[in-house]
């Protein structure tokens, strides 16, 4: 496989995604850092190698200067590029296991910390396949807390977020959407009940937005507007796996709902230029889709061609 990068000029429209190529065979999570790039409608356009990665490329977002920002929480690293692909600086940052961006109007960031604890806890005959870093100093892979940083990198302060593992037990905050305001951080811990609420300007756990029965677990939720949210949500008792694409309010009140075919979708993006439109990530089968929220239509689709490791879809809005 050529690692020649072809990323073209970024076009108002395009979607890059995060899609390491998995080729390392003592560690299921590691590989060649890979950043694939597509137009509004799938049609694939060019690629962007990562060089300084050693495991899943997750976690893109533009930031409000038009630079992607995309994480490798096991190595860890936060990373940076221009509308060419090229590096930007970052500034200095603790090691550790970040996942996530959302950022606030005076110029400051927020990044969610994707591990948590120091216990692995899936069931028996079902390995992780890779190993967790430790907090430098610790014994801890993480402390699944949300971190506020000056444009600088200075830290503004901490949050102690509460999180549950998921279902490994290691997943702290591995998605979060901060609400249209600046203030309600909406995050999960992936394969976990809980789609959590935390009061930023208060410094305060909020009542949690959702929380689903035994037997479900949400993958992903993010807003679409202030009083607007998308998740995907799996049902795992009573049966195949179905997964399910849910609109919410404010409150966590369900206002529609769809099942999404087949199970492994865990990553979405509202389009912030289509409000018609979600993009959604199938982490098992590696699989993009473009989807009408309304209806639930498939308008297109593509293939990364690599299962478990999609990981992190961003929009430029030009």
């Amino acid at each position: 496989m050529s690692k020649q990068s072809t990323l073209q000029p970024l076009e108002r429209g395009d979607i890059l995604v995060g899609c390491t190529v998995l080729n390392n065979a003592e560690d299921d999570h590691a590989g060649d850092g890979r950043i694939i790039q597509y137009d509004a409608n799938l049609k694939e356009k060019g690629v962007l190698w990562v060089e300084q990665t050693t495991h899943l490329v997750a976690g893109l977002r533009f930031g409000p200067d038009k630079s992607l920002w995309a994480f490798d929480s096991q190595k860890p690293c936060v990373l940076r590029f221009d509308t060419q692909g090229q590096p930007l600086p970052v500034p200095e940052l603790p090691k550790r296991a970040f996942s996530s961006i959302n950022f606030l109007a005076d110029g400051s960031f927020l990044l969610g910390e994707h591990l948590v604890g120091n216990q692995i806890k899936l069931p028996p005959g079902r390995p992780l396949g890779t190993t967790l870093p430790k907090m430098p100093g610790t014994d801890l892979f993480g402390k699944g807390h949300v971190l506020h940083f000056k444009p600088d990198g200075t830290l503004v302060r901490e949050y102690e977020t509460q999180t549950n593992g998921g279902m490994g037990g290691f997943l702290g905050v591995t998605t979060a959407s901060l609400s249209p305001d600046g203030r309600t951080l909406v995050y999960s811990s992936e394969t976990g009940p809980h789609v959590y609420r935390f009061d930023i300007q208060d410094n305060r756990q909020l009542t949690d937005l959702l929380t689903l029965p035994q037997g479900e677990m949400v993958l992903v939720a993010a807003h679409m507007s202030a009083d607007r949210l998308v998740m995907i949500k799996a049902r795992m008792a009573g049966g195949p796996p179905v997964f399910q694409l849910q609109q919410l309010d404010a409150e966590g009140k369900v206002l529609h709902e769809q099942d999404l075919p087949g199970g492994g979708w865990a990553t979405i993006l509202p389009s912030p230029v289509d409000a018609e439109i979600v993009y959604i990530g199938n982490f098992f089968t590696g699989t993009l889709a473009r989807m009408v929220l309304a209806t639930g239509e498939i308008q297109a689709q593509a293939e990364t061609g690599v299962k478990r490791s999609l990981a992190g879809i961003a929009q430029f809005t030009g």
